[in-house]
């Protein structure tokens, strides 16, 4: 039997992708799914998609901004209060954005920031209580293979990623410490096949930002070229993980090539980032 099987489990983000996938997964193998998504028509597909597979396994669905800390904290409250007990925190939801250091506008900063690391700092918190209550809690926040790897180009979403993992470590400790009864998981993703990269051209465009015709090409790359993985086989990777208890998750061979080139090659593999720079212009050429 599954040890996912009986328990509650929020997942964020769940209008799409991951997210949606972990939702997916998470009832088939006998979860409680509490979801939610800014997106609504997203969620309501996923909601939909779970009740054909899984009848009655959604248990709360609720649209969430999880960079609005006060939402978040009414809306753990909401969850909390209608099912009497969480186990499980998925902190899923994130966005990307891609433009140099010298021309990001800080409204990009602020949106990812918001989005990817207070998103799951809000997350944590307001379900940590619970979580503990339950006797029985579980904590995973989605970090990236760039919680680990810098990428030009890419400066709001490492920093969100790279803090997600510092979160995540500093958070497993001060339960280990503590003996309270919360696991710990980071989880670093590779190339899954989402809408993350074109999405980011989307989230620009809403944000007043004039997007190139270079920004749209870089976009398109990776989507048709670096994000492979069926997010339902990320999902299996992960709840894997999750159900052995471990304190880090790496998905994709990507990400586990990419974390021995790092740990190997710890400065000198910047330059292997611009490397693969030149390789990528040559594909949009």
């Amino acid at each position: 039997m599954s040890k996912v099987g009986g328990k509650v489990a929020v997942i964020t983000g769940a209008g799409s992708g991951i997210g949606r996938a972990l939702a997916l997964e998470l009832a088939r193998r006998g979860a409680r799914v509490a979801v939610s998504d800014i997106d609504d028509v997203g969620l309501g597909e996923t909601v939909e998609l779970i009740e054909r597979q899984a009848p009655g396994a959604v248990a709360h669905q609720q649209g969430l901004d999880v960079s609005d800390r006060e939402a978040f904290l009414a809306y753990a409250d909401a969850v909390a209060g209608q099912l009497g007990v969480v186990h499980q925190i998925y902190n899923n939801a994130g966005i990307a954005s891609g433009r140099t250091v010298l021309d990001s506008e800080w409204i990009v900063y602020d949106k990812v920031i918001g989005v990817n690391l207070w998103g799951v700092i809000h997350g944590t918190k307001a379900f940590l209580p619970h979580l503990i209550a339950s006797g029985d809690g579980h904590v995973i926040n989605i970090s990236s293979l760039n919680g680990y790897f810098a990428q030009d180009e890419l400066s709001a979403y490492c920093t969100t990623k790279f803090g997600v993992r510092g979160f995540t470590e500093t958070l497993r400790i001060e339960m280990l410490r503590d003996k309270h009864s919360v696991q710990v998981t980071v989880v670093h993703p590779g190339g899954v096949k989402t809408s993350i990269a074109t999405s980011s051209v989307q989230h620009a465009a809403e944000l007043g930002i004039e997007v190139t015709d270079r920004e749209r090409r870089r976009a398109q790359v990776y989507t048709d070229k670096l994000l492979r993985m069926d997010p339902a086989q990320a999902a299996n990777i992960i709840i894997d993980g999750v159900e052995a208890d471990k304190a880090r998750v790496l998905v994709g061979n990507d990400a586990r090539v990419i974390d021995l080139i790092v740990r190997a090659f710890p400065v000198r593999y910047h330059r292997l980032v611009l490397l693969f720079d030149k390789l990528m212009r040559m594909q949009k050429g």
